[in-house]
C-alpha cells in the first residue's frame, strides 16, 4: 500500500492568537530585564549635573562666564519679543506669568484624555509624572544649595536648579505619551520635543536659567517618567513604539533648528550656541525616554525547495 506522508501543519506559537490591542498597534513590551535602569540613569545624570556645574569652582566659573558674554541682557535674544518680559508682549507658554496657567491646562488635558480613553492607570501615572516633576523641582530648589565657591556677584547666587520653566514642557510631554493613543504617541512626542527645545533655549539664552538648570529639569522629568513606567503593570506600560522611519531624524533635526533660533542672540555667538546645545540635549533626552529605540523587525525567511514541495502536499 502506498504510504501517505502526514500533512505538515504550521507550528503553533503560544500566545500568537492572544495579542493585546496595544501589541496590534505596533508596540513591543516595554519591560526589560532591568526596568528600573532608565529611572536610575536619569537620576544619576541629574546628580552629576548638579555636582559638576554647581558644586565645583570650575563649573561655577564656566556658567557664570556666560552672563559676561552678552552685554545687552535678555533684550539681545531673538525670542525676547515672545518671552513676555517685553512690555505688552504675550508670553510663549510657559514663560513668565503663563507658567501656572500652562500647567493647569496641561493637567486638565491629561484628565480629559484619561476619561475619554478609560486608561486609568496610565492617567494616574501621567498625573504623577507632572506633579512629581513640578513639585519636586520646588523641593529640590530649597534643599540643594548653591555655594559661592568663586566670589560671584550677588545677582548670580540665586538658586535656580532645576529650571521650572523647562520642567513644565518636559513633564507634560512625557505625561502625554502615557495617555494618548499608541498611533498618535510618536507625533505627540515630536510636538512636545519641539516645544521643549524652544523653551529650554530661550530660558538659557535670556539669562533666566543656566544650561545646567535646564538640563537638570529635563533629567528630573525623565527620572519621574522612568519611575512611573516601572511601577505600571507590564500590560499598561507604554512599549517601544513603531513609527515612520524618518520621524526620529526629522524630529531631532527640527529640534536642533528650533533650539538654534530660540537660543540666538545679537551680541554673542558663543552664548547662543551653548544655549542651543543644552536645549537640543534636553530634546534628545525626552525623545529617547518617550519613544525609545526602533522596534526590530524579524527577517522574512523564504522556504527552500524541499519545504515548498512539502507545502504543496
Amino acid at each position: 500500500m502506498p504510504q501517505h506522508d502526514a500533512p505538515i501543519l504550521p507550528a503553533h506559537r503560544p500566545g500568537a492568537s492572544r495579542q493585546t490591542p496595544e501589541a496590534s498597534d505596533g508596540l513591543a513590551p516595554s519591560r526589560t530585564a532591568r526596568p528600573w535602569m532608565p529611572a536610575l540613569l536619569h537620576t544619576l545624570g541629574f546628580l552629576t549635573v548638579y555636582l559638576l556645574a554647581i558644586c565645583t569652582p570650575w563649573g561655577q566659573r564656566a556658567e557664570n562666564a556666560l552672563f559676561d558674554l552678552g552685554a545687552d541682557g535678555s533684550e539681545a535674544a531673538w525670542i525676547y519679543p515672545l518671552s513676555g518680559a517685553a512690555y505688552g508682549s504675550t508670553p510663549l507658554p510657559p514663560m513668565e506669568l503663563s507658567a501656572k496657567p500652562t500647567l493647569m491646562v496641561g493637567l486638565a488635558v491629561i484628565v480629559v484624555l484619561t476619561l475619554v480613553r478609560l486608561c486609568w492607570r496610565q492617567g494616574c501615572a501621567a498625573l504623577g509624572v507632572v506633579i512629581l516633576t513640578t513639585g519636586g523641582k520646588e523641593v529640590l530648589k530649597s534643599i540643594l544649595p548653591r555655594p559661592d565657591l568663586v566670589g560671584a556677584p550677588e545677582n548670580l547666587l540665586d538658586q535656580g536648579f532645576p529650571s521650572g520653566h523647562t520642567a513644565i514642557p518636559a513633564a507634560l510631554t512625557l505625561a502625554a505619551v502615557l495617555v494618548v493613543s499608541p498611533r498618535i504617541r510618536p507625533y505627540a512626542a515630536a510636538a512636545g520635543v519641539l516645544w521643549l527645545a524652544c523653551i529650554a533655549a530661550a530660558s538659557a539664552t535670556m539669562g533666566g536659567h543656566r544650561p545646567s538648570e535646564v538640563l537638570g529639569a529635563t533629567l528630573l522629568a525623565c527620572a519621574c517618567y522612568g519611575l512611573a513606567t516601572w511601577l505600571l503593570p507590564p500590560a499598561a506600560a507604554p512599549g517601544v513604539t513603531r513609527r515612520p522611519r524618518a520621524l526620529p531624524a526629522l524630529t531631532l533635526t527640527s529640534a536642533l533648528a528650533v533650539a538654534l533660533v530660540s537660543g540666538a542672540r545679537n551680541d554673542t555667538l558663543t552664548r547662543s550656541l551653548i544655549s542651543a546645545a543644552a536645549a537640543f540635549l534636553c530634546a534628545a533626552l525626552v525623545w529617547y525616554a518617550a519613544i525609545g529605540r526602533p522596534v526590530p523587525t524579524a527577517p522574512v525567511r523564504r522556504p527552500g525547495p524541499g519545504q515548498r514541495h512539502l507545502m504543496r502536499h
